[in-house]
């Protein structure tokens, strides 16, 4: 008698459960399946997507790219890149700056790189400070790096035509150093065409 309880046990669970899963699916969200003839279902409306007006109990809401021309204009203000024009060098990149002039007129390229290289952290996009470490890399010997600093100046000096000129001048300088006279040619074509 046992054993028939325990045959019968799984089979009267899986009944059970086969039975709750067939309730739950014919119940959906709005109740059962069944509907009586001659009543109407309350399903919500499809939204207005013809450009009618709303009702007046809710407010209204644009889309970004539905925005009317008025309010477009008045938001969008026109703030020149970094590319444009050359960042403004902070205090505290400044006072480096000076340091390492001090120190390069000193001799001491080394100490200098070191300042340089401080405030290019504070002033990443300072044409002004590449320009430096340019210079302290000559000083020091290291014309691959002075030149690679002089050309990421270059990148950063955006409309600023005296930066611009200066930099090229400074860019084909270290290309005759190195022997590139063709390519400090084309630097000093560029300064003389600003």
């Amino acid at each position: 008698m046992m054993r028939v309880q325990m045959r019968t046990q799984p089979f009267r669970s899986a009944v059970v459960c086969a039975v709750l899963l067939l309730a739950g699916c014919a119940s959906g969200p709005s109740g059962g399946i069944y509907v009586p003839a001659g009543e109407r279902s309350q399903t919500p409306k499809p939204p207005l997507t013809d450009g009618t007006a709303k009702p007046a109990d809710e407010p209204q809401v644009w889309r970004k790219s539905e925005q009317p021309l008025e309010q477009k204009s008045q938001q969008q203000t026109v703030v020149p890149g970094y590319r444009e024009a050359g960042d403004q060098m902070p205090a505290a990149a400044a006072g480096l700056v000076k340091e390492a002039d001090t120190l390069m007129a000193q001799g001491n390229g080394a100490a200098a790189i070191i300042r340089l290289e401080r405030a290019q952290r504070i002033a990443p996009r300072s044409a002004a400070v590449y320009f430096k470490l340019s210079e302290a890399y000559v000083m020091t010997g290291q014309l691959g790096s002075a030149e690679q600093f002089s050309l990421k100046g270059l990148s950063l000096a955006g409309r600023d035509e005296r930066l611009q000129r200066s930099g090229w001048l400074l860019l084909a300088d270290i290309r005759r150093a190195r022997g590139n006279v063709a390519g400090a040619q084309q630097a000093e074509s560029r300064a003389a065409s600003l």
